[in-house]
């Protein structure tokens, strides 16, 4: 059997995290907590809630430290006193230099992760040298590992696909009633998007399926679109919709918990985004794996979230002709649930893929 290998993990964040990396990176860590060739795992979180802790036996997270210097020198402390490590992961491609300089110092392998736009223009120099002497880089999507090889000076065959895992509590329900009057939206024909919503995201499409919701409404008078998450671009989004007079038409909920978001995703009647420069896209397959019809642009990294239209309809993301038609058709013609093709991305076959890499380092 091969050996047991222990691994320093940098990253910006995984417990006490939120969002789409931090969720990654939850399951990431628990694969290497589940796989026999893993002895221990010590997390050094960027970000992370007060107290913040793993819950698996050989997952160790330390305190977070958010500056640079703090950060990076705690990294260093680490590999000092807590090794030896045979791997360091880099769950971010800003901590590459970091990584490249513990690989110099301790001699251990190390494993590159890519997540979505940071990986695909040409990064820095020192990031694009600790690349190249990578032993392992995982990508989120097939157009994510497109884009970092178009640039990066790395063996194709070390550049491997580990797409996102769905969570066990997104599974197909009944319509909760008493979230929709929650939330004021009893009766309501519900098109919904969960993303934050960021000056930075705006790539994520919001505004376009605002705009569009002026020849949904004309088609469904009872549409309403709901956007759960939160960030600095919402006054923008809010101030759209009172210019095109859909003040009632435009929910916007903030962040809500995960219960509340299986209920929405259950009770919904569509799930769009359409982003152009998505790396996967894991609210995608949350939305289909709870029976909720999906609609996402056909120009980055969605496509492998939807497996190439096997989950969802897949659109130019930036025709609001296309975007409006495909709202309106599965409004009222509403699509059946694609629950067998999300199995793909349930976790037993993201944990055995993990291994499968952990094996590849341990040779």
């Amino acid at each position: 059997m091969p050996r047991r290998l222990s691994v320093l993990a940098l990253v910006t964040d995984a417990f006490g995290g939120y969002g789409g990396i931090a969720q990654y990176n939850r399951d990431l860590l628990r694969a290497l907590a589940d796989s026999a060739l893993i002895e221990r795992v010590i997390v050094l979180p960027r970000i992370a809630e007060s107290g913040a802790a793993s819950p698996w036996p050989k997952v160790v997270q330390a305190k977070p430290r958010y500056e640079r210097l703090s950060y990076s020198l705690n990294a260093l402390t680490a590999a000092s006193r807590k090794g030896p490590f045979d791997v360091i992961f880099c769950g971010h491609l800003y901590h590459a230099p970091l990584a490249g300089a513990l690989h110099r110092i301790t001699g251990a392998r190390t494993w590159h992760q890519m997540h979505g736009i940071d990986a695909w223009d040409r990064p820095s120099r020192l990031v694009c040298s600790a690349l190249r002497h990578a032993d392992l880089v995982t990508t989120v999507s097939r157009y994510t590992r497109k884009r970092m090889l178009e640039w990066a000076s790395v063996s194709p065959e070390r550049v491997r696909v580990l797409p996102n895992t769905v969570r066990s509590i997104f599974s197909a329900g009944p319509r909760s009633e008493a979230t929709l009057a929650k939330f004021g939206l009893a009766r309501a024909k519900i098109v919904l998007t969960v993303s934050r919503v960021a000056k930075t995201d705006v790539y994520k499409g919001h505004q376009r399926v605002i705009e569009a919701m002026v020849a949904v409404r004309k088609a469904e008078p009872e549409a309403r679109y709901v956007i759960v998450g939160d960030g600095d671009g919402r006054v923008a989004l809010q101030a759209l919709a009172e210019r095109l007079s859909l003040g009632d038409t435009v929910r916007f909920l903030g962040r809500v918990d995960d219960n509340d978001v299986v209920a929405l995703y259950r009770s919904a009647d569509a799930f769009v985004m359409p982003s152009v420069k998505e790396g996967f896209g894991i609210v995608f397959v949350e939305a289909a794996a709870c029976g909720l019809p999906v609609i996402a642009g056909n120009r980055d990294g969605s496509v492998d979230a939807l497996a190439d239209g096997a989950i969802g309809r897949l659109i130019d993301p930036l025709s609001q002709d296309n975007l409006a038609k495909a709202m309106i058709d599965v409004l009222l013609h509403r699509p059946p649930a694609a629950l067998a093709a999300v199995q793909r991305y349930t976790y037993p076959r993201f944990a055995d893929h993990v291994d499968a890499l952990v094996r590849t380092l341990a040779a």
